[in-house]
């Protein structure tokens, strides 16, 4: 049997060097939106790039559940692993995987179909629906292989080969990088071109994490016959839903900015909001893909009941994400102007009213790294509901209610308000429950 990299003792150099690869994943992740993003603007037109965006909320809602089950079941698993459950967490994880591909395959046939009322729904304006329905086309095509990619890149983890999963994200992130350019810039595919992209950089991830998991029968996780465990999907799902409702936030949220957006700026609004989410995806990915990093090693310590381990890792984590908090904040805004620049024309009317507003939007990136890592934390537990609680309260609730109420008082700055109170109200929050944690687990 092949020793499990969770089971060693751990120093904050060695957290480090566990969680780095899903840090460095996580960001790869976030570049397959934004290099599309980048490629668009510049090879098709600001409009096309409006235009993607109107669809995300439906890759939102996709990824919210492949997330679910791969956070949600690693959990599970870990903490198997870690009570030597071993040939229970293999058929669970087989269990989890197949279930994830034929939900990819659910999401293929009945979205496809409806794809019409669906962009109705969404409020896609005139001007923009013919590349929003050949992008979400493809997209929804290529729906199984993102599933099955997103839950891989978070079970490798839990084999303790984390490593592998960021190879694996890395070559497709490249291989999208690659194809952006030669299918919008020499073919002249348009924003199918990227979609097609996107669907070939999935590929990778989810072929490795097959024939992995297929042929590697001396690693802790492995495919095994099939065994359906309706309570420990019910389970892995409870587990997993705070991430679920931050990716569901994230859909509904991005739907609302869409339209806010649009009823303020009309097309270059949205334009320009769909540049400064990338700046989020990027700097919350340091986030998600640490906290994600140290979750199922803190599961597979509570289920092996070695406290003093669980309370090092928390009080690591907790210092490194406030050290990242401010790190990225300044970041962030001592390359505001370049980093625009790549997506549109400087001095542009999307460039001049993203500037304008970033001063406002990245305070949010101060507070955003607790409330990420609590919810984790509490996942790594097997607490979903508090989990979920945090994710709701700050990725929803506050931020729907934000954006519902503050450009009502303040008009367009209320607009650029909404993240940072979310986030604020979502720290006090998350800071509520991890000192009422410290009474109900080991750290």
């Amino acid at each position: 049997m092949e020793h499990n990299a969770l089971a060693q003792q751990f120093t904050p150099m060695s957290i480090l060097k566990f969680a780095l690869p899903n840090i460095v994943m996580m960001i790869f992740l976030s570049l397959y939106t934004i290099v599309d993003g980048i490629f668009i603007s510049r090879l098709v037109g600001e409009l096309a790039l409006s235009a993607t965006n109107m669809f995300y909320p439906v890759t939102s809602v996709q990824l919210a559940i492949g997330v679910m089950f791969g956070t949600g079941g690693s959990a599970v698993i870990a903490r198997k692993l870690g009570e030597k459950g071993n040939e229970e967490a293999r058929e669970d994880f087989t269990s989890i995987v197949l279930t994830a591909f034929l939900i990819g395959l659910f999401c293929l046939a009945v979205c496809l179909p409806l794809l019409d009322p669906l962009l109705d729904l969404l409020g896609v304006s005139t001007v923009q629906r013919p590349d929003t329905v050949i992008y979400a086309r493809i997209m929804l095509i290529f729906s199984p292989l993102m599933f099955l990619q997103t839950v891989f890149q978070i079970f490798f983890v839990a084999a303790g080969k984390p490593g592998l999963g960021l190879t694996s994200t890395m070559v497709g992130g490249l291989a999208n990088m690659v194809l952006d350019y030669l299918f919008m810039g020499p073919l002249h595919m348009g924003v199918a071109g990227a979609a097609v992209a996107t669907g070939i950089g999935y590929c990778v991830p989810a072929f490795t994490g097959l024939l992995y998991f297929s042929l590697n029968r001396k690693g802790s996780l492995h495919f095994v016959k099939f065994k359906f465990r309706p309570k420990m999907l019910l389970r892995t799902c409870l587990n997993g839903s705070s991430e679920m409702v931050s990716n569901v936030a994230m859909a509904v949220t991005t739907f609302l900015f869409n339209v806010i957006f649009m009823s303020f700026w009309r097309e270059d609004g949205v334009a320009a909001i769909t540049i400064l989410s990338y700046f989020q995806f990027v700097f919350s990915a340091i986030f998600m893909g640490f906290s994600m990093g140290v979750s199922p090693i803190i599961s597979f310590k509570y289920g092996a009941d070695d406290r003093p381990q669980i309370k090092r890792l928390v009080k690591f984590s907790l210092g490194f994400v406030l050290a990242a908090s401010v790190g990225v904040y300044l970041i962030s805004r001592l390359t505001i102007q370049g980093s625009l620049a790549i997506f549109t024309q400087s001095g542009g009317a999307v460039y001049q009213l993203a500037l304008g507003g970033f001063g406002l939007y990245a305070i949010q990136f101060l507070f955003m790294g607790v409330s990420i890592f609590a919810s984790a934390l509490f996942t790594a537990f097997g607490n979903g509901l508090v989990s979920a609680l945090i994710s709701m309260a700050r990725t929803f609730v506050f931020l729907a209610g934000s954006l519902l109420i503050l450009p009502r008082i303040w008009g367009e700055t209320g607009v650029w308000y909404a993240v940072p109170t979310a986030e604020f109200l979502g720290l006090l929050v998350s800071v509520a429950f991890l000192l009422w944690g410290r009474r109900e687990y080991p750290y």
